[in-house]
């Protein structure tokens, strides 16, 4: 053999095991991962539950799918500076209570009563992240007691009354289909993964956010306020409730206090659930906008799947509970085998 042909052979057994790893490091992503969980969990549900892939479910599925997704969004953007934002549910339903009493109380048009409610859900989120960066208690603490105090406040002002009285375009956005079978709040949630995905890797305010996450103090030291990125993730995650909030009020076509349950805890699961599936790290300055999305749409599978197949709520919870715990390990034990084989 030549010397021009043995390096070629070399050239190709290089790119071929340069492929097996990129091959094996790619199937040891969340996205992978998550890709490979829903297809399988679709079929066992297919098989077992027929009426899993009727329209009806698809269309009901969908709905809900999307508002999980966005609710998912909405923590994953605090949790990359590793911090929690426990009030997403009250931020959602506090902003979308003043947006219904801004069409029913004040007499405005609904688009500007959509960016009132955004405003305020902007707002609230600007309250959490000051108190959190003026007093250096944990976020946990502080949106703990916010949750409570912004659902509180609301009921006192609201007295518990729903706003039902919204424009018919409301719930008919809501009950809309595309193709017979797809709801347009999908679309929604698709936009604003992409609108994540560009500003994480497009865009300065992105990668302030990530490197004020992985590392405050070399952050600091790099000429980035801290301080002020935190506040800005904190507003986002109010938008993003809120987007979330908005999207819940039109499958339902009234703004209701309850509507993500006593104080937004019902949402508080799908809300950790969505991005830590996905990749994001709890530790801060890591995020993964499309891993969030496929974890969301697990959620979603999982929780209409185990419905369908008439298991109890309370153990859809408990498999949903479960689930967190087993991705927080897999999450651990991916990050292990990456750095003991330096592919991290």
């Amino acid at each position: 053999m030549s010397q021009n042909e043995a390096l070629g052979v070399a050239d190709v057994h290089s790119e071929l095991g340069g492929a097996a790893r990129s091959w094996r490091r790619l199937m040891l992503t969340n996205e992978f991962g998550l890709i490979l969980l829903i297809i399988v969990f679709t079929v066992i549900f297919a098989t077992l539950a027929p009426a899993f892939l009727s329209r009806f479910s698809l269309f009901a599925m969908g709905r809900t799918m999307a508002i999980d997704i966005v609710i998912g969004f909405s923590m994953m953007v605090v949790i990359v500076t590793g911090g929690l934002n426990l009030s997403v549910g009250a931020m959602a339903v506090c902003a979308v209570m003043f947006g219904g009493w801004m069409i029913e109380a004040v007499g405005l048009p609904l688009p500007v009563a959509v960016l009132g409610a955004l405003a305020m859900g902007a707002a609230l989120g600007w309250i959490n992240g000051m108190v959190i960066v003026k007093s250096g208690i944990h976020s946990f603490i502080i949106t703990l007691a916010t949750m409570s105090i912004f659902f509180g406040v609301m009921i006192f002002l609201t007295r518990a009354g729903a706003f039902r009285a919204l424009p018919p375009e409301v719930a008919a956005f809501g009950k809309a289909k595309i193709g017979g079978y797809l709801s347009p709040l999908l679309l929604v949630t698709v936009v604003v993964m992409l609108a994540l995905a560009y500003l994480y890797r497009y865009t300065a305010l992105g990668r302030r956010m990530l490197a004020a996450g992985a590392s405050p103090a070399a952050a600091e030291l790099s000429g980035i306020r801290v301080n002020r990125t935190f506040v800005a993730c904190h507003v986002l995650s109010g938008l993003l409730a809120t987007v979330a909030g908005l999207m819940l009020t039109a499958r339902t076509g009234a703004a209701i206090p309850s509507m993500a349950g006593h104080l937004g805890q019902d949402w508080l699961l799908p809300a950790f659930l969505a991005p830590v599936l996905g990749g994001t790290l709890l530790s801060g300055g890591r995020v993964s906008v499309v891993g969030t999305f496929l974890g969301g749409a697990l959620v979603t599978i999982l929780s209409a799947g185990l419905l369908l197949m008439q298991v109890g709520e309370f153990w859809v919870k408990a498999v949903l509970g479960l689930l967190l715990l087993l991705a927080v390990f897999a999450d651990m034990a991916r990050r292990v085998y990456l750095a003991k084989r330096k592919m991290a």
